[in-house]
């Protein structure tokens, strides 16, 4: 499999793919339409070294890929809102946007960093040991994560979503193995991917883990405060794994890869035919695929 560049999110009925500063916002319409909304994405540091620097780049990506998702999920949230008679007012919803952004972070914070904290402190009293209350920190962190997920999945509108996310990933996996971008190609690939979001998400829970087992102060405030501190430290790690696991087909990559992939079973389900056809749109905004695809050929 050859790196693309390209990655994507599912959003409301769509799925958004982004390619360098462009991206591509594609959405089944209820009439059955397709619309596709392009526009360039400037990043928070425009400066290349700087935003290329290991671990920073991560955390750069990280807010922006935030910033974005919600945006593209406005977007596809529109067609399906019901008609307002009052024109829309692009500095409020530019405003409610960075509110949305912003309690949403603190509200993860708060669910996957504090409270795993919190209740680790329950068994300070009978467990002396800071290592192994690290690892009932992270044990718990992880069941909060994955039971999310989880439960979200029982939702009839979040399985939609993970269908278009199974979409997204299957469109890139066909032009990444070199195929035709068709929805016969883009039925029979795979349907989980290394670069995924559920996958980084799941390796910031992993390398948390590591980070407080090894980074150890007596203070319960200040072992909080680095908590939360640390986490753009923590997502710069975990995007530099990522991003190897991308561009990388070793075996121990491969294999630490692998809890990413498998609970990817959960956040991606298999598409339909039509939300594959939204998937191929979004892809061929942003990326010539066929110069892609017919590269690859040449050097198979």
């Amino acid at each position: 499999m050859r790196y693309s560049g390209i990655g994507g999110q599912a959003v409301m009925e769509g799925i958004m793919m982004k390619n360098d500063t462009k991206y591509a916002v594609a959405v089944r319409k209820p009439d059955k339409e397709i619309v596709v909304d392009v526009s360039k994405c400037s990043g928070i540091v425009e400066n290349k070294k700087i935003r290329n620097m290991p671990i920073l780049r991560g955390v750069f990506s990280f807010i922006e890929s935030l910033t974005l998702g919600m945006k593209s999920l406005t977007f596809s949230a529109s067609f399906f809102e019901e008609e307002e008679e009052t024109p829309k007012d692009e500095k409020k919803e530019s405003l409610w946007m960075g509110l949305t952004v912003a309690i949403s972070i603190l509200l993860a914070v708060g669910i996957f960093m504090v409270l795993p904290y919190g209740i680790s402190l329950l068994f300070q009293k009978v467990i002396k040991s800071k290592l192994v209350l690290a690892l009932i920190e992270g044990a718990v962190r992880l069941i909060i994560f994955v039971g999310y997920v989880a439960a979200i999945s029982l939702m009839e509108d979040i399985k939609r979503v993970y269908m278009y996310h199974g979409a997204e990933h299957k469109c890139i996996n066909c032009i990444e193995n070199g195929m035709d971008l068709t929805v016969e190609n883009v039925r029979k690939s795979s349907r989980f991917h290394k670069r995924c979001g559920t996958s980084f998400l799941l390796i910031v829970m992993l390398v948390s883990i590591l980070f407080f087992m090894v980074i150890q102060v007596e203070s319960p405030i200040l072992r909080l405060l680095l908590r939360i501190v640390l986490i753009p430290v923590i997502a710069g790690v975990s995007f530099e794994f990522i991003r190897l696991a991308g561009r990388s087909d070793n075996p121990i990559v491969n294999l630490i890869s692998k809890p990413g992939l498998w609970l990817q079973k959960i956040t991606t389900k298999e598409p339909d035919d039509e939300m594959i056809e939204v998937g191929i749109a979004s892809v061929e905004a942003v990326f010539d695929w066929k110069a892609y695809v017919a590269e690859i050929k040449e050097n198979a």
